[in-house]
């Protein structure tokens, strides 16, 4: 299987094991796991050719590791980045000093008013640095590293979760602990 074709399946899971696991006709249990033969078979209903093998080379070839099975393949799941809402059994972790988020430009006026808020998902994401959240911020136009004042937030109350995929995250960051944003270098 090429690149193409992986990265192609790989979206599409995403959409299915993050946001709408109905539109194959599959449900995710309280943990955001699926049974994996549904998933397959629901998948190649709509036309995206997968087998058993071909998941496992998607899990384990992800550059973002954004999958994860159980220990028998019976399950599959996506480790964050929901916006149904289950429990990934994330555990709470005390944070760096600092985090990194990284946005488009046009989105920086909206930030600085409202902070950083989940939206349509279950968490703020964060990275623990500048490359990956630049990389991110990238996605949407010309990239803006913020920086997240991690350690007042903790010692303020504020909940941090480190999800297997080393993606931080948080409910939300408010204004207050965004430092100073800048074009990524």
């Amino acid at each position: 299987m090429n690149d193409k074709n992986i990265k192609t399946i790989s979206k599409f899971m995403s959409l299915v094991l993050r946001h709408n696991p109905q539109s194959i006709g599959i449900t995710l249990d309280s943990n955001g796991w699926a049974d994996t033969q549904a998933l397959i078979d629901g998948m190649n209903r709509k036309g995206q050719r997968v087998t058993l093998e071909i998941l496992k080379e998607i899990v384990a070839s992800n550059d973002k590791q954004r999958f994860k099975f159980n220990e028998d393949y019976t399950k599959i799941r996506a480790n964050q980045g929901h916006s149904v809402a289950v429990d990934v059994e994330l555990k709470e972790t005390q944070p760096p000093v600092v985090l990194y988020h990284g946005t488009a430009a046009k989105f920086v006026a909206s930030i600085k008013n409202e902070g950083l808020v989940a939206k349509s998902r279950l968490h703020v994401h964060l990275s623990g640095d500048k490359q990956t959240a630049e990389k991110v911020g990238s996605r949407h136009g010309s990239p803006v590293i913020l920086v997240i004042n991690a350690a007042k937030m903790h010692e303020d109350g504020y909940k941090f979760y480190l999800s297997e995929n080393n993606v931080w995250l948080t409910d939300a960051v408010p204004v207050e602990y965004i430092g100073n944003s800048g074009a990524a270098d």
